[in-house]
């Protein structure tokens, strides 16, 4: 499955209607879930066929197409359903400070209404796009988003996206950070852009001028560069690697040392595309637990490294047992990629390992 973003190019009456729809869905929304939430009370529970049905003649009455009616709906009983199963957070009710700001289309766009310019929504008809390249494919579902810098329409597209990739038997270990978003254990470094902290300049002088829809721009424009490279960044990585070890670091406790560096990085997100576009071109993708990769030696396994919050500053460093000159984070991507080949970091004096058979050539890397 596949999701495309077309960009809408609507008439101001398109734009009144799909506000308009917006308005009424919020109140359907909250009615949704506070329902839910006062039958639970009662235990009285609805099957989920059940409950997107039951505004089922209301959709002539508040001019929003049946279909529409039902995936809000669905879109409350799952988050419920979520919450019950201890898998999130109770559902907040949508309003000012928390606005419902898409509409779903389930099963109600056909790719058929799709021609080079145009296509076709339920309740605006015809609408123009930018023109993109789609992939060929059933168009299962849609959903209009409406963002700072206009509406959107995300297709899911029944297709596989595939790009061409490297014929090669190379592996290799990642660290990820904050200076560099990722170190790769032959050496490549790509660095940490920093978009929300190069821009808080230009967002505190919108703030101060109360001028939301400027800050919501900006907003957008910092989320939009950290996805595009991290698109990037993962993209040559599966290209060129086939086995991919990557640490995996407990982003929730550095957040709270280290605040916005964190969610500026965007690490999860670079993690994720890196482990979806692995899975679809059959490479193997595997999460490597991070405990003692900063003071393990790459070369004789010893813990002799820096450690804590002090030993940060420390970028280069010396194994006290075998004398080899480390940079931190290349040596910690090097003892990922060893114990994602099954080189446990535990008691590794008995399992002494020739640190060749481990590192990569420099040729095997994305650059």
């Amino acid at each position: 499955m596949i999701v495309r973003e077309l960009k809408l190019k609507l008439t101001s009456n398109q734009v009144s209607k799909l506000n308009t729809q917006l308005f009424y869905l919020t109140g359907v929304y909250n009615w949704a879930v506070r329902t839910i939430e006062l039958n639970a009370v009662n235990k009285i529970y609805y099957s989920k066929f059940d409950f997107v049905n039951l505004l089922a003649n209301h959709s002539k009455t508040l001019g929003i197409p049946s279909h529409t009616l039902q995936g809000i709906l669905e879109q409350a009983f799952i988050a419920w359903q979520r919450c019950f199963k201890k898998l999130a957070k109770k559902p907040r009710l949508k309003s000012v400070r928390n606005k419902l700001n898409s509409i779903p289309f389930p099963d109600a766009i056909s790719g058929t209404r799709i021609t080079d310019k145009t296509i076709g929504i339920p309740g605006l008809g015809q609408v123009r796009f930018y023109k993109q390249d789609l992939p060929k494919g059933k168009v299962k579902c849609a959903r209009a988003v409406r963002r700072a810098s206009g509406w959107y329409l995300q297709l899911s597209i029944d297709a596989q996206h595939h790009f061409p990739i490297k014929e090669t038997f190379d592996k290799v270990g990642i660290d990820t950070g904050f200076k560099h978003l990722a170190v790769l254990s032959n050496g490549t470094k790509f660095e940490n852009q920093r978009n929300f902290i190069k821009g808080q300049k230009r967002l505190a002088q919108a703030q101060r001028g109360s001028n939301k829809k400027l800050v919501a721009r900006l907003h957008e424009r910092t989320k939009n560069r950290r996805k595009d490279y991290n698109h990037k960044i993962s993209r040559q990585i599966v290209e060129a690697f086939q086995e991919i070890y990557i640490t995996n670091d407990n982003l929730q406790s550095q957040s709270k040392m280290f605040g916005k560096s964190v969610h500026d990085a965007g690490i999860n997100q670079l993690k994720q595309f890196i482990l979806y576009k692995g899975d679809t071109h059959g490479r193997k993708c595997v999460l490597v637990d991070s405990k003692n990769t900063t003071m393990t030696c790459s070369n004789c396994g010893i813990l002799s490294g820096p450690t804590g919050l002090i030993g940060l500053v420390v970028r280069n460093w010396e194994c006290s047992a075998c004398g080899a000159q480390h940079d931190r984070d290349i040596n910690a991507a090097k003892v990922i990629l060893n114990t994602g080949l099954g080189w446990s970091l535990e008691n590794t004096e008995t399992h002494a390992v020739k640190p060749e058979i481990f590192r990569l050539e420099s040729s095997g890397g994305a650059r």
